[in-house]
């Protein structure tokens, strides 16, 4: 039976674009359209979606909106799509929150080079975040989003300190650890959100954050959650020292690495090669954390399609790193996981919410 997908967007070009790329693939069906987001609600009741895409921008009821009370009466996987601006990107995240699952850029050209990949990846985002089942989200339990703490307003990360701690923090278990780093996809920024703002403003390791996303979005990314966790967040800048109890994002269309600077480490920001395809890449950065940290790492993959990070997490695993895996039951896609898990990488397996008490006590903070 083909996945059945709502299509919303107040325009009627956008509509009948997504609609023939969606009825492209025979496992695909379009069942519905709406031009705004009070429509949306009615024909989700009405018709019973598998998957609803989403603008973000639309009269009488914006998307966000209408997400939160679809998920509030009746879930459905929604994919957002939104303008790659500092505003688009804001406005994506907190639909994000809300409770949609995935999102793409609205201007194809930035999805891809070509029009024959665009369409692939839309199709295989439908399908990807079709099946999952996501579950009620009532009004009081959303996330509200507060405003950054007095000091947080402006936490510049002064580079004069140690970069990276020349004391080795050790685990209850035993292990000692210098860096903890987290690759993720779809379904990534909810999910380092709850990692995240369950650590202390005292945590002991530099973290490495590896997210696939746009460049438009990763600074807003940064910001949110800087304004929601102890700890403090920023994008990755090139030529930075990394300092314990700070978290790296890496730059959306950009590879992060680490290099050694005299006694110390910093982080490297570069285009990378073109034919390369994520921008950032977990692989890239696990591999440059390897060259420099050794088996003094704890990694994280989470939930994404795909299997960004296999490989870079099989060159920590042989050095002797800690490899941890999102559990399937807990992941929005469980693709990059499974890959881990398949290959055999992984020690543990964790659902989301129990990661942060299991990142505290294996980082020596439990």
């Amino acid at each position: 039976m083909a996945i059945k997908v709502l299509v919303v967007d107040d325009s009627s070009f956008f509509r009948r674009r997504v609609s023939e790329i969606v009825n492209q693939d025979p496992g695909l069906e379009v069942v519905g359209t709406a031009t705004n987001g009070e429509e949306a609600i009615s024909m989700a009741a009405r018709l019973r979606p598998d998957v609803i895409t989403m603008d973000v921008e639309m009269p009488v009821m914006d998307g966000i909106t209408a997400v939160r009370r679809i998920m509030a009466a009746s879930p459905v996987p929604i994919l957002m799509f939104s303008s790659l601006t500092h505003d688009g990107a804001k406005a994506t995240l907190e639909a994000l929150e809300a409770g949609a699952l995935d999102f793409l850029p609205k201007r194809f050209e930035d999805i891809a080079t070509n029009k024959e990949d665009a369409t692939a990846l839309l199709q295989n985002r439908i399908r990807g975040i079709a099946r999952r089942r996501p579950a009620v989200v009532l009004p009081s339990s959303i996330p509200v989003r507060r405003e950054p703490l007095v000091e947080h307003a402006v936490r510049p990360v002064v580079p004069t300190a140690p970069v990276i701690p020349t004391k080795r923090y050790t685990s209850a278990s035993g292990k000692r650890y210098r860096l903890l780093v987290i690759g993720t996809s779809t379904g990534g920024p909810v999910a380092l959100q709850k990692i995240l703002t369950q650590l202390p403003a005292n945590y002991s390791l530099p973290i490495l954050l590896i997210q696939h996303m746009p460049a438009a979005f990763t600074p807003a990314f940064a910001t949110r959650l800087d304004s929601l966790c102890h700890i403090r967040v920023k994008e990755a800048e090139n030529g930075e020292m990394l300092q314990p109890g700070c978290a790296y994002l890496a730059p959306g269309g950009m590879q992060m690495m680490l290099e050694k600077a005299g006694a110390f480490g910093r982080i490297k920001i570069l285009a990378g090669k073109a034919d390369m395809n994520y921008k950032p890449s977990v692989d890239i950065t696990f591999a440059s954390a390897s060259k420099l940290f050794g088996g003094d790492v704890l990694a994280l993959v989470l939930t994404g399609m795909g299997a960004d990070g296999r490989e870079g997490a099989r060159m920590l695993s042989k050095l002797g790193a800690t490899i941890w895996a999102q559990d399937e039951a807990s992941c929005v896609v469980y693709g990059m996981p499974q890959a881990i898990v398949n290959a055999g990488l992984a020690s543990h397996v964790l659902g989301i919410e129990q990661m942060a008490d299991a990142i505290l006590k294996e980082s020596g903070h439990g």
